[in-house]
């Protein structure tokens, strides 16, 4: 905590650097904010806000869950619908924790946030500024595709599958009006009004709830991975000015300038410790939870096929793409940052290092040493997200599937 603290003391070198810290986080804040995980910035009684959002979150979708999980355990009798209904309790058991992780890590997000503002704060050349635009832009439309592709798939979901099932008639001639999860009947009946128009908007919270701690956690991992990456290519370019010194405006000497490189490689490989500190709990339930996840919604959409249900087919390949879009995100992130971090000892070897003075050629080798161990993101520090990892997801979703369609077919 000790450099940002002393970096806020510093007046800010970038003047722009109001606008490009609202064009990079805009869209992380408003999810973030939905879910009462972004930083407070009200004061007085407007601080509490976010810990109201919190506690109602995780009321409203705890109950949500344990009703659905008791409804498929206690009612529902038919194997199929059962297997149906897996997939949603999964999605949302699985948001559902990863909600509590990411409030379990909110001082570090909060610290990683205010990191960001500081670099962006502490720019001091154009070129530096440019770089860093280049990466917050990625970033930034990383976050948008998975907002677009997430809330596109869930209102389907919510509105036009539900909508177009229309009523469903049980044996005893009752009328059962839909909802997005199933209620178990041992608490109340959610078929009277007003309670049925209450449970409605309340699940109708719940799902946008959860899918906005899905685009979060990969627009948090977008942002920060992105940001380094950012960070690292200024090092590089330092690296490549090493030799010549012709944008260094503080000093000449090649010895010095390489120790301010040293000291922001060191601040980077920090910061990107702290990422993965962050996102390994979510990176974990998001690995585990959609490789269930999707090899379910292959098989709705196989079902769907062969039963000719073009609503549901198209919703549930909606779904479908969304998760596997986010996990493809999470992965490219990861391995954006391993290759990354990886060329800044390519690039100390690459430079005129033989115009350096002997002492520091031998601080290179140190600079080298430390990028053969990359900056990565884990989940749980079991697997490292990269895009080997992303194809075994898909292998291993379609192993379960394959499992499943034996079992139920023999």
């Amino acid at each position: 905590m000790h450099l940002s603290v002393r970096h806020q003391t510093d007046p800010p070198q970038n003047t722009n650097y109001e606008e490009d810290i609202v064009y990079v986080t805009k869209h992380n804040k408003w999810v973030l904010n939905s879910i009462g995980m972004w930083p407070a910035v009200l004061k007085g009684i407007g601080k509490f806000v976010p810990k109201v959002v919190i506690g109602l979150s995780n009321i409203v979708s705890f109950l949500n869950v344990v009703q659905c999980v008791l409804y498929i355990t206690l009612e529902e009798n038919d194997p199929l619908l059962r297997l149906r209904l897996l997939g949603l309790a999964c999605f949302a058991s699985i948001n559902l924790m990863k909600y509590w992780a990411l409030i379990a890590r909110k001082p570090n997000i909060e610290y990683c946030i205010e990191q960001v503002h500081t670099d962006w704060k502490q720019v001091e050349i154009q070129r530096n500024r440019i770089l860093m635009l280049k990466y917050g832009k990625m970033g930034r439309d990383l976050t948008i595709y998975s907002a677009v592709f997430m809330y596109s798939a869930e209102i389907c979901y919510v509105t036009v599958m539900q909508y177009a099932m229309g009523l469903n008639m049980k044996e005893n001639n009752r009328t059962i009006r839909l909802l997005v999860y199933p209620t178990y009947s041992g608490f109340f009946d959610a078929q009277k009004s007003p309670v049925y128009e209450i449970v409605y908007v309340l699940q109708c919270m719940c799902t946008f709830l959860f899918n906005s701690v899905t685009v979060g956690c990969c627009g948090l991992a977008a942002l920060f991975a992105t940001h380094a990456c950012g960070q690292i290519d200024i090092v590089i370019s330092q690296l490549d000015d090493l030799v010549e010194g012709k944008f260094s405006e503080k000093n000449s000497n090649p010895n010095t300038r390489l120790m301010e490189i040293v000291k922001h490689h060191i601040r980077i490989l920090k910061f990107s410790a702290m990422i993965e500190t962050v996102l390994q709990e979510v990176c974990f339930f998001e690995f585990v939870g959609s490789t269930f996840v999707i090899c379910l919604l292959e098989y709705y959409c196989i079902t769907d096929w062969q039963q000719n249900d073009r609503i549901g087919l198209a919703t549930y390949s909606m779904l479908l793409v969304s998760l596997t879009f986010n996990m493809f995100l999470l992965c490219y992130i990861g391995n954006l940052l391993i290759d990354k971090s990886t060329s800044v000892g390519i690039s100390c070897y690459m430079i005129d290092w033989y115009r350096l003075p002997i002492k520091t050629v031998q601080d290179l080798i140190l600079i080298i040493t430390m990028s053969n161990s990359p900056a990565k993101i884990s989940a749980a520090r079991i697997f490292i997200l990269s895009l080997p990892t992303f194809g075994n997801v898909l292998k291993t979703s379609f192993a379960y599937l394959n499992f499943i369609r034996n079992t139920i077919i023999y």
